[in-house]
C-alpha cells in the first residue's frame, strides 16, 4: 500500500480526505499513466454507488480523465463487479468505481480495475500515486486530444443477463428476503432474482444518498434476521453498499458468514467436478471450523492475507476457481474476475434449492469457533499502522495473551480506516472476548 492507495483503492471522508480537487487530480494522473505509449485515447468506464458524494466525485474524476486525454463511459449507479465485467466486455483500458463499499455514507472511495477486470497492479497504482503527490501541475490536453464522455445505460441489463447465464440449476421454490443496503443492489437485485420461480421480497432498496449501509446490509444483519423470522422466510440475503459482498441468514435469522457460504459452494462444486485443484482460497481471518469442515469433506483450504487482491493472487498462483473472505467477498473465477455479491447470492440460492433441505441444516454442518473482533483506533497512515503492530510492545502483549490460549490471535491494520483489527478465536466465547478486550486496551495504552 502507498500513501493514498489502501487495500481497496483510495478512500476517506468526502470533502475531508477525499474531495473534488483530489478526485480531479486522480483522474488526471490515471489518464497520463494509462495513455503512455498509446496512439489512441484510452477508454475508461466509471460506475458509482448511491452515496450523496458520488455524483460530485464522478464529475470531478471524469473531468480529470477528459482533461488529460481519456474518453469516459459513465454507467451510473451500478455494482462494483458490474464495472469490472463492463471493463472486460467493452475492452476498456480501465474501470473506476466510486464507492466506499461497506463504510458509512460520509465515506467515499475511488478504486480501479485493469482491462482484465482485476485490481490494478501495485506498480501502476504507485505510478498514479507519484503523479498525484508531485507538486507541479499535471499536463493537460488541448484541441482534439481532449477526452469526451458517453452515457451508457445498457450495462445493467447486460450484467444481469450475464449473471443469470452462470448457474447450472436455477434457484426455485424458496421464500427469500433481500436486503439491498440502500446501495447499488437496489438497481439490479430485483431485475436478477425476478427471473426465477421464487417468492422474493426486498428491504432497504430505496437509497436517498445518506442511508446506504445505515443499520442495514451485510454489516448490520439484525434487521434482516428479525424480518426473516417474523415473515417465515426460508433465507435472507444481504449485500453491502456496492454489492460486491454477500452474507445471509438462515430461516431462524442466524448469520451465515462468507466462510460458510464458501464451504457450501465448495461442497457443491466438488460434487459437480468443478472445484479445481481440490480446494479454495480463504484468508487468515477464516475460522478454525472452516478448516475442520474442509478436511472432513476432503478439500484443501489455503489462506491468503486479508483483501480480495491477495485472495485473487493466491487463486491464480494455485490454479483455484473459488476464493473469498469471511466478510462475504467471494470470487468465482470462472465467472467473474472479482468478488460479486449478487453472483454469490445466485449460486448460494441455487445450491440451497438443489439440496432441498433447510438452510440451517446445510450450514450447521460447518461449525464455527467463537471469534471476537474489536476495532482499535490507530494511525491513518498505513506505514504507521504496520510499525505499531510490529513494535516490541504490541508483539510482547500478543505473545503473553497467546500463552495457554486454546485458539489464536491476529492483529492486523485496516486497509480502509484508521483502525487496527484485533481478532481472537478460542474454544470458549467468554475467553475470546476477555482476551480481545484486554489486548485492545493494551494497544490503546501504548498509543497514549
Amino acid at each position: 500500500m502507498g500513501k493514498l492507495f489502501g487495500t481497496d483503492g483510495i478512500r476517506g471522508i468526502a470533502n475531508v480526505q477525499l474531495d473534488a480537487t483530489l478526485a480531479y487530480r486522480i483522474g488526471q494522473a490515471a489518464a497520463i499513466v494509462l495513455g503512455k505509449g498509446k496512439e489512441k485515447k484510452p477508454v475508461v468506464v466509471i460506475g458509482k454507488d448511491t452515496r450523496i458524494s458520488s455524483d460530485m466525485l464522478e464529475g470531478a474524476i471524469t473531468a480529470g480523465f477528459c482533461a488529460c486525454g481519456c474518453n469516459v463511459h459513465t454507467l451510473g449507479v451500478i455494482s462494483t463487479p458490474a464495472v469490472a465485467l463492463a471493463t472486460v466486455m467493452s475492452k476498456s483500458d480501465a474501470g473506476v468505481v466510486i464507492s466506499a463499499s461497506h463504510n458509512p455514507y460520509e465515506y467515499n472511495g475511488i478504486k480501479f480495475f485493469g482491462p482484465d477486470g482485476s485490481k490494478l497492479p501495485d506498480e501502476m497504482e504507485l505510478a498514479i500515486e507519484e503523479l498525484i503527490l508531485q507538486e507541479e501541475p499535471l499536463p493537460t490536453k488541448t484541441h482534439g486530444e481532449i477526452g469526451v464522455t458517453y452515457n451508457d445505460r445498457h450495462t445493467v441489463d447486460a450484467y444481469v443477463r450475464y449473471l443469470a447465464s452462470t448457474v447450472k440449476g436455477e434457484p426455485h421454490d424458496l421464500r427469500v428476503l433481500v436486503d439491498c443496503a440502500n446501495g447499488a443492489a437496489s438497481v439490479t437485485a430485483q431485475r436478477l432474482l425476478s427471473r426465477y420461480d421464487m417468492d422474493v421480497s426486498y428491504i432497504n432498496d430505496k437509497p436517498n444518498g445518506v442511508n446506504i449501509n445505515s443499520g442495514c446490509g451485510s454489516t448490520h444483519l439484525e434487521m434482516l434476521g428479525q424480518k426473516v423470522r417474523e415473515g417465515c422466510y426460508d433465507v435472507g440475503i444481504a449485500f453491502d453498499g456496492d454489492a460486491d459482498r454477500c452474507l445471509a441468514v438462515d430461516e431462524n435469522g442466524n448469520e451465515i458468514d462468507g466462510d460458510k457460504i464458501m464451504a457450501l459452494c465448495a461442497r457443491a462444486m466438488k460434487e459437480a467436478g468443478d472445484l479445481q485443484n481440490d480446494g479454495f482460497v480463504a484468508t487468515v481471518m477464516s475460522n478454525m471450523g472452516l478448516h475442520k469442515y474442509a478436511k472432513e469433506q476432503g478439500f484443501r483450504v489455503l489462506c491468503a492475507d486479508v483483501g480480495d487482491r491477495n485472495v485473487r493472487e493466491l487463486m491464480v498462483k494455485e490454479n483455484m476457481v473459488l476464493g473469498g473472505e469471511q466478510s462475504g467477498h467471494i470470487i468465482f473465477m470462472n465467472h467473474m474476475p472479482t468478488g460479486d455479491g449478487q453472483l454469490t447470492a445466485l449460486h448460494f440460492l441455487s445450491i440451497v434449492s438443489k439440496y432441498g433441505a433447510t438452510v440451517s441444516s446445510l450450514v450447521d454442518e460447518i461449525k464455527r469457533y467463537p471469534q471476537v473482533l474489536i476495532n482499535v483506533p490507530g494511525p491513518h497512515d498505513a506505514t504507521a499502522k504496520r510499525k505499531l503492530i510490529a513494535s516490541d510492545a504490541v508483539q510482547n502483549a500478543i505473545r503473553e495473551k497467546e500463552t495457554g490460549l486454546d485458539g489464536r490471535i491476529l492483529v492486523r491494520p485496516s486497509g480502509t480506516e484508521a483502525l487496527l483489527r484485533v481478532m481472537v478465536e478460542a474454544s470458549e466465547e467468554a475467553v475470546a472476548q476477555t482476551v480481545a478486550e484486554e489486548l485492545a486496551k493494551v494497544i490503546e495504552e501504548i498509543q497514549k
